[in-house]
């Protein structure tokens, strides 16, 4: 059922420019700039970390290929019960080229403590807990470490042979860009998911408050392989890099990193662009982390950048649902930009307002939808979760009612539920921020950037 719209306590956003030393946000696109000063033909760009569809990287390696760069893709390889693989000849034959087949995938939730019949994985020790007596259980944090360390190693060593094999394919002269891809780390054990549903999607006496779980023994386990895979691979691949690094330095190429961050994003309601965030993002303290890798390496001379990029909507991402609530301003952003700055492409604007109308229900529908979009942006609820040096926050029932009914109701509000106008300008956002990504990424002003739907409008009408 869909939600009555009226007798919400809104008020006014009490959102407001962002002070403070760490926040750089990208406003305008860069004008090409010769070869080693930005990416071009010949140069490289590595992925690291496998690419799957619709997701933020597809709009890196559109761009990366616009510009006449060398694409070489990798893999997270494949899990039969807890062993992983390499990628068969079936899979690889219907993986994009080059293709380097060492598995990288990161975490510890599925290694075995010790070695044999009596080696126990993490979520070994989650078996067969319910909804009824999860919150009672009591993890062996000893053995925990040890897997810990042991997916550790498995992953440095993993990463080892991924360079090795690497440099055979880095053209003579190119620039290099590595692409850092992980995230996630939710443990593969059936009781987590239930507990998450209740986190993100639970109204009512189903809710469930995300600094509960957190202090939880399950938060904690979640919490740690979340740094590990979202954040600490990063800074496993530049120490691990830094002989090839050097190698192709000497020969006067240039070697960057760049990684996908979130913290928070500036949309446009109110006649402005404002930032606000999604609540409640666990994932946030691992991505802060991970800017925190970023900087430590810059300060070291190495050229890191982390980009805070807008929300959209992914596979991976659904289960965060309200996350896509501060996609649909962007419509506002495109307009505002096309009114205030014209771009060479404003007929794709008229396309994406006739593609979206196209998947809604009522010919009014999209006013309406951004009507309540904002109204439910500058309510109290969410206003209240959006405070940038609290980040990330946790949630609270309140909050959580409005956003996630605000959220069935959009859903509703379109013809079918498998074609959806998050889809349309998910795509916006990631072909743009992949633009912005590589003009900026081979000499960027910081080592933290935010891309906000400004610079994503202008990406986009460019």
């Amino acid at each position: 059922m869909s939600m009555p719209l009226t007798n919400l306590n809104f008020k006014s956003s009490s959102s407001s420019p962002i002070q403070s030393d760490f926040y750089h946000a990208i406003r305008q696109l860069r004008a090409p700039e010769p070869r080693g000063v930005q990416y071009g033909p010949g140069d490289c760009l590595v992925l690291f970390g496998e690419l799957f569809q619709k997701g933020y990287a597809n709009g890196l390696v559109q761009a990366a290929t616009q510009r006449g760069m060398k694409v070489i893709y990798a893999t997270v390889g494949r899990r039969e019960g807890k062993a992983l693989r390499a990628l068969n000849a079936e899979e690889l034959a219907a993986a994009p080229k080059p293709l380097i087949n060492i598995p990288l995938e990161a975490g510890f939730d599925l290694e075995l403590d010790q070695e044999g019949e009596l080696g126990k994985a993490p979520v070994d020790q989650l078996s067969g807990l319910g909804l009824k007596d999860w919150e009672a259980c009591k993890i062996n944090w000893d053995s925990i470490e040890k897997s810990r360390q042991k997916g550790i190693h498995r992953f440095r060593s993993s990463t080892e042979k991924y360079l090795q094999e690497l440099e055979a394919h880095i053209p003579a002269g190119a620039n290099v860009l590595f692409a850092h891809l992980m995230a996630g780390g939710v443990p593969r054990t059936k009781i987590v998911m239930p507990i998450m549903n209740r986190v993100f999607k639970g109204t009512g006496d189903r809710h469930l408050s995300s600094e509960y779980f957190w202090g939880t023994e399950i938060g904690r386990f979640c919490s740690l392989n979340f740094y590990e895979v979202t954040a600490d691979t990063f800074n496993h691949l530049i120490e691990l890099s830094t002989p090839l690094r050097e190698r192709l330095q000497a020969k006067g190429q240039k070697v960057a990193y760049s990684a996908y961050g979130y913290h928070g994003t500036e949309v446009f309601f109110e006649g402005a662009y404002r930032w606000q965030t999604y609540t409640p993002y666990v994932q946030g303290f691992a991505k802060k982390r991970l800017e925190d890798h970023a900087r430590r390496w810059t300060q070291k001379g190495v050229t890191a950048t982390v980009y805070n990029c807008p929300e959209i909507l992914t596979n991976s991402s659904s289960i965060f649902q309200g996350v896509e609530l501060p996609l649909y301003p962007l419509l506002n952003g495109l307009r505002h930009c096309l009114r205030n700055e014209g771009g060479a492409n404003h007929h794709r604007v008229k396309e994406i307002f006739a593609s979206t109308q196209a998947v809604l229900k009522e010919e009014a529908a999209l006013e309406k939808l951004l009507e309540t979009c904002e109204a439910a942006l500058v309510s109290n609820e969410i206003q209240e979760h959006c405070y940038f040096d609290r980040w990330p926050q946790h949630n609270n029932r309140e909050q959580m009612d409005l956003m996630l009914k605000t959220s069935d109701a959009f859903f509703e509000m379109h013809r079918d539920p498998k074609n959806l106008l998050t889809s349309i300008l998910s795509e916006v956002v990631f072909s743009s921020c992949g633009r912005v990504m590589i003009e900026d990424a081979l000499t960027p002003k910081a080592p933290v950037s935010w891309l906000n739907h400004d610079v994503v409008a202008r990406g986009f009408l460019a």
